[in-house]
């Protein structure tokens, strides 16, 4: 049967029938299912075979001239998806017929399509600052505290530079305690060692771990804990982060302090405090090139998490964390 460019099959258009009158698809998935569809009619066209008689290696080779164009996978498999649907339900009404005595019309045995899957889709790319945009965040939250000396804006800085400088989770920051405390009703998530410059966090699946904090993200949280303990909500609350009130900081706060902070230093994004940790990780295994170093201080079970970071194309700043993080250096912040 020859068919005009632009005409569907008979039995095209009868599947397609039969998806609108019994399984009542609405008229945009039905658009979707007829442009694959013609496309699968037009491949078969392209080639010289009769659709009816397509086989497993045609398919194969017309999902590869389809990624090969440059398709998305997820496109792909809503094609082939179509695709085998169709001659699904073809075997189908061969076999229905055949049980009836009656005619075959199609003479397919098998699916062409049902072993053929689409390629991989590709793991989406975290979000991440650049450096320049990652340095001017912190450095807005470290001078609207200076400019302010407020405990909100001191607790500000000191929470920007300590999540760009180590990369913790928001659970793991909100964790942290001015000093470690072990007794019969608590034992401490998180700590800051002030000597040593590194902090310990309770991570994923109850693991601790160690990072190191540079050396402006210290005198933030110096100043800050100078600050906090001034406050007369203090002495009952042993979290190194906290409200007006005394109170454990809460997530919601920090992202909406983050958020209103982003847009003040004119970032032309929805920053979180998860971009900060994809920053952070970023810069760093661009400088470095340590993927091993990097999922340790991220605190990933698998290193297969951390290399989705290595496809982030950043500028390269030096070769090792205190050298080559923006804000690791010694001196002003």
């Amino acid at each position: 049967m020859k068919l005009q460019s632009t005409e569907l099959h008979p039995l095209v258009q009868e599947y397609l029938h039969e998806l609108h009158v019994l399984r009542q698809l609405s008229a945009h998935t039905l658009k979707a299912y007829r442009m694959d569809l013609s496309e699968l009619q037009s491949f078969a066209a392209d080639d010289a075979i009769e659709l009816l008689k397509v086989t497993n290696a045609h398919v194969r080779r017309w999902a590869g001239r389809w990624h090969s164009k440059g398709k998305s996978s997820r496109s792909i498999a809503r094609g082939l998806s179509a695709w085998r649907g169709w001659y699904g339900w073809l075997t189908e009404k061969d076999a229905r017929r055949e049980a009836n005595a009656g005619k075959l019309t199609t003479h397919l045995t098998a699916n062409p399509v049902d072993d053929v899957k689409a390629p991989k889709r590709l793991k989406s790319l975290p979000k991440a600052l650049s450096v320049e945009q990652a340095i001017a965040l912190v450095s807005q939250a470290v001078q609207e505290a200076r400019e302010r000396q407020d405990l909100e804006s001191w607790r500000d800085a000191a929470i920007m530079e300590l999540l760009y400088s180590s990369g913790l989770r928001l659970s793991e920051l909100l964790g942290i305690d001015v000093m470690p405390s072990k007794d019969r009703q608590m034992e401490s998530a998180g700590w800051l060692d002030w000597d040593a410059a590194e902090v310990t966090v309770l991570g994923k699946g109850g693991k601790r771990r160690t990072v190191p904090v540079g050396a402006p993200a210290m005198q933030s949280l110096r100043s800050w804990r100078d600050i906090r303990n001034t406050s007369e909500h203090t002495v009952a609350s042993n979290a190194l982060f906290i409200s007006a009130s005394g109170a454990r900081l809460s997530p919601r706060t920090v992202q909406a302090r983050l958020r209103a902070l982003a847009i003040r230093a004119g970032l032309p994004t929805h920053v979180h405090p998860h971009m900060m940790r994809h920053s952070f990780a970023s810069h760093v295994l661009q400088s470095s090139q340590d993927l091993r170093a990097v999922q340790e201080m991220l605190g990933h079970a698998s290193i297969a998490s951390t290399q989705i970071y290595t496809s982030l194309d950043f500028q390269h700043l030096a070769q090792a964390y205190d050298k080559a993080h923006p804000r690791a250096k010694a001196g002003k912040a």
